[in-house]
């Protein structure tokens, strides 16, 4: 059952580092005024978000890592969000890095269910 687990919290790492990536290369198109704004709190939120899921995965106790996590994915949606209204981000570009965090969102989702599962059980 162990690795399994390890299976799944190294894909969901992988694709937080794939989405960065993408958001990286969204992040080039912002105009000079961003650049050390918007931007920055972006990457400092996708950055947080590496350093959470290592965190996760070494930690014995996961729970309040992974909803550290979870919170940190939720202000990435926001300033997401808010760089595709401020017009810094084309619609295909939002779609495709918002799809990418909503599939990082739920990832973590059943992590968490997991780990509230295991709790469960050890209460018995």
């Amino acid at each position: 059952m162990g690795e399994i687990s390890e299976t799944k919290e190294f894909l969901l790492l992988q694709r937080i580092l794939d989405m960065m990536e993408y958001g990286y290369v969204c992040l080039r198109q912002f105009p000079k005024s961003e650049k050390y704004a918007l931007a920055t709190d972006i990457k400092r939120c996708m950055d947080e978000m590496v350093s959470l899921a290592i965190t996760a995965q070494k930690r014995y106790y996961k729970k309040t890592t992974l909803q550290d996590l979870d919170i940190e994915i939720m202000k990435l949606r926001i300033y997401i969000r808010l760089a595709y209204r401020l017009r810094f981000l084309p619609m295909e570009k939002y779609e495709n890095w918002s799809a990418m965090v909503v599939e990082i969102g739920k990832m973590l989702g059943g992590w968490i269910k997991t780990v509230n599962e295991r709790a469960a059980k050890q209460r018995e």
